[in-house]
């Protein structure tokens, strides 16, 4: 069996062991590492959960996510209805701070704006909504504000990776400002998100360029 068709089953293997996840409505191609997820779900929190059990397959370099979100007539609702729900949804929650995410709705699709102090208010917001009956996507445009004493953060974020979990030599951190970018090798796909998410951690990080390869 060809790599490619051995990833090929292990993703729809790991698909299929997923509960959240109804595996017979998702098809998988794999060509170098790089895994292509297509079919339908029935709402965005399945195609989520979908991408997130393909990454964690060994051997997956990168997920291309084609899958459509088809909705049950009974999951349907309005885009007002949906927005004001979302509103609402983001007031409870205490990792977003007030009035500072915006909200548009078209067709099902959710639009998140406005700019926040850290990484994990961003994703927090959109965490909240994915379960949200009637949506079908979402754009995480909120942006992270700049902090002016960020002037170089690559050494506290190099400092974090090592204590977490890889080799210093494996990767690079470089940073202009709150501007990082990550460069090197891992050997799992895993890895290379826990990477992003550590250099987020990083005070004054207001975006982070993940250029890390998977071997």
């Amino acid at each position: 069996m060809t790599m490619d068709k051995t990833l090929q089953t292990n993703v729809l293997a790991e698909l299929g062991w997923e509960p959240s996840v109804t595996a017979a409505h998702i098809g998988v191609t794999a060509k170098d590492g790089v895994v292509t997820l297509t079919g339908h779900v029935q709402n965005y929190m399945e195609k989520y959960a979908a991408e997130k059990a393909a990454g964690r397959v060994k051997g997956v370099r990168a997920v291309a996510e084609e899958i459509e979100v088809r909705l049950p007539h009974h999951a349907k609702r309005k885009d007002d209805e949906i927005a004001v729900a979302v509103v609402q949804r983001l007031d409870w929650n205490v990792s977003v701070p007030d009035e500072t995410v915006k909200v548009t709705v078209e067709k099902g699709w959710v639009t998140l704006t406005g700019q926040v102090e850290w990484q994990y208010q961003k994703a927090a917001a959109e965490h909240d909504i994915r379960g949200m009956l009637g949506v079908v996507g979402i754009s995480n445009n909120v942006t992270i504000k700049p902090r002016p004493n960020a002037s170089d953060i690559s050494a506290d974020i190099t400092d974090a990776l090592h204590r977490s979990w890889y080799d210093p030599k494996t990767i690079e951190v470089s940073a202009n400002g709150g501007v990082v970018h990550l460069s090197g090798t891992v050997h799992t796909w895993y890895d290379r998100q826990m990477a992003g998410w550590t250099a987020w951690g990083a005070p004054g990080a207001t975006s982070v360029d993940n250029d890390i390869r998977v071997v």
